[in-house]
């Protein structure tokens, strides 16, 4: 990377030079083979865990700033990194390099009458612009995701994990550089400045897909200035219903689980909907195992004559807290719930609790999220749980890509078409 320093001033100029480089990088790793590709991965694990102490101090630089800054403790958390999360780094980078490689696989393939035989085989997107808030863990794993299908990717960090993701950044150049691939396939934007988000919005020469990371400000910019095309999702509004016919011993596992394990990420639980038939008993051991578990509970109804919670307002239907805070509220039944959901949710994860298979069939044909799960803790909304090695972020649209973000997501597809002098009549 050029050692372009923060005070550069000519913003369109640093984009347009890093967005050329990472075409000419894409044009070559599209075609690397996976054994390149899997070496690189492996030898930026490495790097990273040879590089932890300075990736520690790093983000102690990191977040010393943000301390100062006065960033929420949830923001701080996110910011964060210790041993154990550098090991779940490189954990990561080692799982998205054991990934089957998704490019050239064959979809599917079919002769014609006309003695044409067409192929519909995978290939990469091309350039990947990531911009992304405070986790620096985004930077490995979007650029190792990226490279694993054959992509170039422009990186877009929070001001706040500047620090980090430049050390972080380093390790994975050195995978790239021992493996003998372009080291300007992952590049990091040199800069806080954030007309060079703005920029990259426009580069619809260079840059292929636009994946944003980060808060409902960030996705919202995003979606109203991207020129190029975008997989995003603007929050995580997840709800959870408890049926009439949910066995309480799993609803209450679930619902804990799905609330308190980390409540900033984007499967975390915002919205508790409770079959009427089971206010009383399910709901009621639910309410209280979360209040005792110092969630704040925002009841509705019959649920805010339990003690220790707080009476819900409007505003509370499709929040996303992304704290220990959960709104709850009384359904007539199902369709109740299900339009509850349409009106307030984000399309991200939804999840049923019951016995009931048919009421499974009628839950999950009538909604339409990317996610929706029966009798499962919605904190499993994540590519690294969905098989995928890790995510680039969880997409909420309906085009192209759906839910986890992984490797395969990555990569659209061209059809290979031969012939013997086959000749049109």
């Amino acid at each position: 990377m050029n050692d372009h320093s923060a005070t550069d001033t000519d913003i369109p100029a640093l984009m347009a030079d890093i967005g050329t480089r990472a075409k000419a990088a894409a044009a070559e790793l599209a075609h690397a083979t996976a054994e390149r590709k899997h070496a690189a991965l492996i030898s930026a694990a490495d790097a990273v865990w040879s590089a932890r102490e300075t990736i520690l101090e790093a983000n102690a630089k990191d977040l010393a700033a943000a301390d100062e800054k006065g960033l929420s403790g949830a923001m701080l958390d996110r910011l964060t990194l210790d041993e154990d999360r550098v090991r779940a780094i490189v954990d990561s980078l080692r799982a998205i390099a054991e990934q089957a490689d998704p490019v050239g696989e064959v979809l599917t393939e079919w002769d014609m009458a006309s003695g044409l035989h067409i192929k519909r085989v995978r290939t990469p997107l091309g350039v990947i612009g990531v911009i992304y808030e405070s986790r620096p863990n985004v930077t490995a794993d979007a650029g190792a995701l990226c490279v694993k299908a054959g992509n170039a990717v422009i990186l877009r960090g929070g001001s706040e994990s500047f620090h980090s993701s430049r050390a972080l950044h380093a390790c994975l150049v050195k995978g790239l550089k021992d493996a003998g691939l372009p080291e300007d396939a992952i590049q990091l934007v040199p800069t806080r400045d954030r007309a060079a988000v703005s920029e990259m919005l426009t580069m619809t020469d260079t840059i292929d897909v636009i994946v944003p990371r980060g808060g409902k400000g960030l996705v919202g910019l995003v979606q109203r200035e991207a020129r190029v095309p975008v997989f995003a999702h603007l929050e995580g509004i997840v709800h959870i219903y408890i049926d009439k016919d949910a066995d309480p011993e799993k609803a209450l596992k679930v619902v804990l689980n799905a609330k308190t394990r980390r409540t900033g990420i984007c499967g975390a639980a915002e919205c508790l909907l409770i079959h009427q038939d089971v206010a009383e008993t399910i709901g009621q051991g639910v309410i209280k195992a979360l209040l005792d578990a110092g969630v704040e509970v925002h009841a509705d109804g019959a649920l805010a004559t339990i003690d220790g919670t707080t009476p819900a307002t409007a505003e509370d239907w499709g929040r996303e807290y992304l704290d220990m805070h959960i709104a709850a509220k009384v359904v007539p039944d199902i369709d109740a719930a299900i339009a509850h959901i349409r009106q307030y949710g984000s399309n991200h994860t939804e999840c049923i609790l019951t016995e009931d298979d048919g009421a499974v069939g009628h839950f999950t044909s009538r909604l339409d999220s990317a996610i929706l799960m029966h009798n499962a803790s919605t904190q499993f909304a994540d590519g690294g749980e969905f098989g995928m090695g890790a995510e680039i972020g969880i997409a909420t649209g309906k085009m192209h890509a759906r839910g986890p973000v992984g490797a395969a997501q990555l990569t659209s597809f061209k059809y290979l078409v031969t012939g013997d002098g086959t000749v049109r009549g």
